[in-house]
C-alpha cells in the first residue's frame, strides 16, 4: 500500500502543478485530487483530504475527522488506520473507523482530543 502524504509545494521535482487539481501540459488529470471535503461519503473525498493536508488554509487551523459514532480522529490515527477507515467506509460499518465528514478547530469552544490517540487537536 502506497503511504499518502500531504503535497509538499517545496518539491520542485514534482511533474505537475499542483492547486487542487492535477495539470500535466496544461491538461487536467484529475479533478479535486487534495481538497477538503466538509462531508466526506467515500473513500476518493477521504483520500483528497488526506492529501489536502491536515491545516485549513487561511488561518492554518488544524482539521479532524467525524466518526459515525461522534468520535474524533486527527490525522495521524487516521493514517495509522487507513485500512480499517476505507474498509467501515467501504462496507457502511458504524465501527468507530467510519469517517462522516471533517471539522476544524476553531469551530468549537474548547481543546479537542483525539479519541484514538489522545493528543490535543490544537
Amino acid at each position: 500500500m502506497k503511504t499518502i502524504k500531504s503535497y509538499n509545494p517545496s518539491s520542485k521535482s514534482a511533474p505537475y502543478s499542483f492547486e487542487g487539481d492535477i495539470y500535466k501540459n496544461d491538461k487536467i488529470i484529475r479533478v479535486g485530487a487534495a481538497k477538503h471535503y466538509r462531508r466526506i461519503e467515500n473513500t476518493h473525498q477521504l483520500k483528497a483530504c488526506l492529501r489536502a493536508g491536515e491545516y485549513a488554509w487561511p488561518g492554518g487551523y488544524q482539521l479532524f475527522f467525524y466518526t459515525s459514532d461522534g468520535g474524533i480522529l486527527c490525522y495521524e490515527a487516521v493514517l495509522d488506520n487507513l485500512v480499517s477507515v476505507f474498509d467501515s467506509i467501504k462496507t457502511d460499518c458504524d465501527d468507530g473507523w467510519k469517517i462522516i465528514g471533517l471539522g476544524c478547530t476553531n469551530e468549537l469552544d474548547g481543546p479537542v482530543y483525539c479519541d484514538h490517540t489522545g493528543s490535543e487537536i490544537s
